[in-house]
């Protein structure tokens, strides 16, 4: 049975203590209890309700020299077969305090699962944090929707909340976050103004926004920890766009921090740092003084190493098969030394760099090596560049090895590079272009020539570890010339932890970008089998990926089907799916699957050899939309100022495109219809349909603005200018008529219509 959480929400029920031991009373969780002494939670499954306000929680621990030990015990909120959007509320609240340890919890079905504020030397230690909030998004395989875009830039106000979290700590000073399990939700640990805390051995995985989020937070180290599939916006084939998704975010002035020994593979970026707001206005300070030491950031859509505006060290990393292998721009004084880049399309890209030193690596077919430039444009509207000196200058690219490029070195009005000892095997070794005085390039050679000398002074930088690294500078060459790689001497590269997880992925274990697959909860797991598009997901016939751990299927049932390509085989497999045609599209294809044990999204668990069914299947109304574009005029007949101008417009006057489409259904930057125009248009469109019986909805997706007509009556109305928001409005079952008013104004256009079957309540 349910409890409710009406009127707990200032209730503070003292624990009820049931001695099991001396000194280890056992407790059955109540909604709104405080728990101000160390105990062990009963056995069972509690599921509770939360308050949705994040000021209250569920449960409260309040106090020091406190020890909570779930000892396996389970705290449910939404049901577990429940959308994940709808949980809510906080589960444990850990309120200031001392040497608080929470432990052996698994905790699911909530907004925050733990939130922890003021405390100084917390534990929170082997608990299963999985299966807690998340969004559900709007991409398609396709294309993406501008909906899923995330943004992380401003939390002062514990903004990062509106997004939930696993673990979100705020104010915390000292202790650890070790062995514990955070998969299939959005956010993962969450840090703000937050400092000399470990976080090890967690395996973070799987979750559909960040998986270890820093804001204002110092001096912490982040290790040994598996951090992959954090990621959405990525559809293979079709676009890869990571929609600020990430491994690892560091944001606002986070500094001295150092990540090392992670697996942070396939996750929208996989390292993403950002000096900060403050920065950017005043030009002053950054996210500067991180380490980054032997980690895994490869496969992800976007960037393997984002580092912005700030000073940092980045050794002996793995960075393969991403869009950039590290976008740094505007680094200054930062080490890039003794790691791998494989397969990028750019391996290091630094727009408005200065006094960079990228000594060491190895490049190894990406399409271009390093690329350094300076914009001649810079944002109005940033002050960073207005109190900077933001020229590109003053590089040394030294002992590097490049094979299988096609470009090793671009750069464009960029000054004062060195470029030393490098051995480059690429079609062309450098392309520069405008102001690049103090280009000096010495002493290159070529593969297969004789080895690189002496190792080339840096090769095996990764292994000085705690030396000095200005002593070991040659001595031929200036100090001024070694300042940036002579910072590195601060920081002392860290040896393994004792006890530490090898994170990385086992040799064994696919990767790559093809392994990404992300539905509308987020990224697939690979632990359960599932059916999924090979191509477009409005392909007629439709053929279908059947994914899964190995084992075979076979069709069970099927429905509004007209053929099936074949009716059984192994997994990994394919079919090719022809539904009936009609008035409307309903069809579904139920498979069974049957060979290695199984887990699914929602944590229901199958043993090796038990029958899993799963399916793929469209249920959804034809349309047939008349569509007509006009173009709009500031002031003459513009939708915001001249509404009686633009709807004559709209209505009777001269059409760029008139058509007939099966779908309303436009996403781009540029135009993909020939006839519309990049900026001020407008369209009506109508259609007639036929819905069938249950419950539906009528859903848009807009950017400017949208009005929508059911058999004449407004149904959305989001005519004023926005970014792409969701909107939708009831539609009953039998024949309609549809209309749909919309206008874009500049940047994105988006425009999609659905009827959707609604949620079950």
């Amino acid at each position: 049975m349910r409890i409710g959480a009406l009127g707990i929400v200032n209730l503070a029920v003292q624990v009820a203590l049931a001695p099991a031991a001396p000194g280890q009373p056992v407790v059955r969780l109540e909604p709104g209890m405080v728990i101000s002494r160390s105990v062990r939670i009963a056995p069972g499954t509690y599921r509770l309700d939360a308050p949705r306000d994040s000021t209250a929680a569920l449960v409260t621990i309040r106090g020091s020299n406190i020890t909570v030990d779930f000892a396996g015990a389970t705290l449910l909120g939404a049901d577990a077969e429940s959308d994940p959007d709808r949980a809510a509320g906080v589960a444990i609240r850990i309120d200031s305090g001392r040497r608080v340890t929470l432990r052996n919890a698994r905790i699911h079905g909530f907004k925050v699962a733990v939130l922890a504020r003021g405390v100084r030397d917390l534990r929170i230690l082997d608990n299963d944090l999985s299966r807690n909030w998340k969004p559900r998004l709007y991409s398609l395989v396709e294309h993406e929707s501008l909906v899923d875009w995330l943004s992380y830039h401003h939390n002062e106000k514990d903004e990062w909340l509106r997004h939930g979290a696993a673990l979100y700590l705020s104010g915390v000073r000292g202790g650890e976050v070790r062995g514990n399990t955070i998969e299939q939700g959005m956010n993962g640990v969450m840090m703000t103004r937050t400092d000399s805390l470990l976080v090890w051995n967690n395996a973070i995985r799987f979750n559909s926004g960040i998986g270890i989020g820093l804001y204002r937070s110092s001096d912490n180290r982040v290790m040994h920890n598996r951090v992959d599939y954090a990621v959405r916006g990525y559809s293979h084939g079709f676009y890869r766009r990571g929609q600020d998704s990430a491994g690892i975010l560091v944001y606002e002035q986070s500094c001295r921090n150092v990540f090392a020994y992670n697996s942070v593979t396939h996750g929208g970026d996989g390292f993403f740092l950002w000096a900060g707001q403050h920065t950017m206005d005043t030009g002053e300070g950054g996210a500067n003084d991180n380490v980054l030491y032997m980690n895994d950031f490869s496969h992800a859509p976007t960037n393997g190493i984002e580092v912005t505006f700030s000073r940092n060290v980045i050794v002996g990393n793995r960075v393969e098969e991403n869009d950039h292998g590290i976008w740094g721009g505007y680094s200054y004084e930062t080490v890039i030394a003794g790691n791998t880049f494989a397969r990028n399309r750019i391996g290091i890209a630094i727009e408005h760099g200065q006094d960079n030193a990228i000594i060491s690596n190895r490049f190894d077919r990406d399409s271009t090596g390093i690329r350094l430039w300076r914009s001649t444009i810079e944002p109005g509207d940033w002050g960073y560049p207005k109190r900077r000196d933001t020229r590109s200058r003053d590089y040394r690219v030294q002992g590097n090895t490049a094979t299988g490029l096609r470009t090793w070195l671009r750069v464009s009005d960029t000054q004062r590079l060195l470029e030393v000892g490098n051995m480059a095997g690429a079609d062309t070794l450098v392309v520069a272009a405008g102001d690049t005085s103090g280009f000096r390039s010495l002493a290159r050679q070529s593969p297969p020539l004789k080895a690189m000398r002496r190792a080339l002074e840096w090769r095996a930088l990764a292994k000085l570890a705690p030396r000095n690294l200005a002593a070991n500078r040659p001595a031929a060459t200036s100090p001024r010339e070694w300042a940036a790689l002579a910072r590195a001497a601060s920081h002392r590269l860290p040896a393994e932890l004792p006890g530490g997880l090898d994170a990385f992925l086992p040799d064994s274990t696919p990767r790559g970008r093809s392994t990404i697959i992300v539905d509308e909860w987020g990224p697939y797991d690979w632990r359960s089998p599932k059916l999924w598009p090979e191509a477009r997901s409005d392909a007629r016939p439709l053929p279908l990926r059947v994914l899964g751990p190995v084992g075979e299927w076979r069709v069970v049932s099927q429905r509004g089907i007209a053929s099936l390509s074949v009716t059984a085989g192994a997994v990994p497999g394919r079919v090719v799916v022809t539904p009936d045609t009609g008035a409307f599209e309903d069809w579904e294809l139920v498979l069974e699957y049957r060979g290695a044990a199984t887990r699914s999204p929602r944590g229901t668990r199958a043993a090796a050899g038990t029958p899993v069914t799963f399916r793929h299947g469209v249920t959804a109304p034809r349309t047939s939309w008349q569509q007509r574009i006009v173009a709009w005029a500031d002031g003459a007949s513009d939708p915001r100022t001249t509404p009686d101008a633009f709807d004559r417009a709209l209505r009777s006057g001269p059409a760029l495109l008139e058509r007939t489409a099966p779908a309303l259904d436009f996403m781009w930057y540029r135009p993909q219809v020939s006839g519309i125009p990049l900026t001020r248009w407008a369209m009506r469109a109508e259609s007639r349909v036929e819905v069938p019986a249950g419950t539906w909805r009528l859903r848009t997706i807009s950017d400017d603005g949208i009005r929508a007509w059911i058999d004449g009556r407004l149904a959305i109305d989001a005519w004023k200018p926005h970014e792409s928001q969701v909107d939708s409005a009831p539609i009953s079952a039998g024949h309609h008529t549809l209309r749909v008013e919309y206008y874009q104004v500049d940047g994105w256009t988006e425009l999609r219509l659905d009827i959707v079957r609604a949620p079950s309540p």
